[in-house]
């Protein structure tokens, strides 16, 4: 075995090659990233990566969806607010991963494959759940919380559009409050919802 390469198996192998592509595709750029620089950065064999992918894209893609988080509202629909909030924490955190980073390089890149973008959209984010709240707002309709007519491309959007915004803006996490207001004056009256009624 190679100087620097350790021996891992099966789980542990596999979080070491997702860690390694998504903070290579972070540094480097997904247009840059390579099958040497993803082994070399995992302490593994090239061998390991192509016995799995046959490029560097379709590594990525499936670390991207390995490591997208997923809204977890309260079982019972009983915290529609705080469970709104918690999901945009959710996307606020993951945006400033290694993870978030190397999706925001695709999306962001001028020159970026329409392939790759197409395929982040129903590999990453369709299969996880689309946008950040949409989950949660799926579950409440589900539990009669939410009439689901109110649940328009536009009102799944809001939350996402507005912390992306934010963070632009900024160039740093929006803090807790912002998000609370992006809550209390955008996404629940956007459903009818009164942000005193939780």
């Amino acid at each position: 075995m190679a100087e620097g390469q350790t021996r891992r198996r099966g789980k542990a192998l596999l979080d070491a090659i997702y860690a390694a592509a998504v903070a290579e595709a972070a540094v480097a750029g997904p247009g840059r990233l390579t099958m040497d620089a993803i082994a070399k950065r995992a302490a593994t064999p090239r061998s390991t990566l192509y016995r799995r992918w046959s490029d560097p894209r379709d590594l990525l893609l499936d670390a991207l969806a390995d490591l997208h988080p997923v809204e977890q509202p309260h079982p019972g629909a009983d915290d529609l607010r705080g469970d709104l909030i918690a999901a945009l924490r959710l996307m606020c955190d993951w945006a400033f991963s290694d993870a978030g980073r190397a999706v925001m390089a695709i999306v962001a890149d001028p020159r970026r494959d329409p392939a790759t973008v197409d395929a982040l959209f129903e590999r990453v984010f369709a299969a996880r759940g689309g946008t950040f709240t949409q989950t949660v707002l799926r579950h409440y309709a589900e539990h009669g919380q939410i009439d689901p007519a109110r649940l328009t491309p536009v009102v799944l959007d809001i939350g996402e559009a507005l912390v992306t915004k934010r963070m632009m803006d900024l160039g740093a996490d929006p803090g807790d409050q912002y998000l609370e207001a992006i809550v209390d004056q955008a996404i629940l009256p956007a459903i009818g919802r009164d942000p005193a009624d939780g």
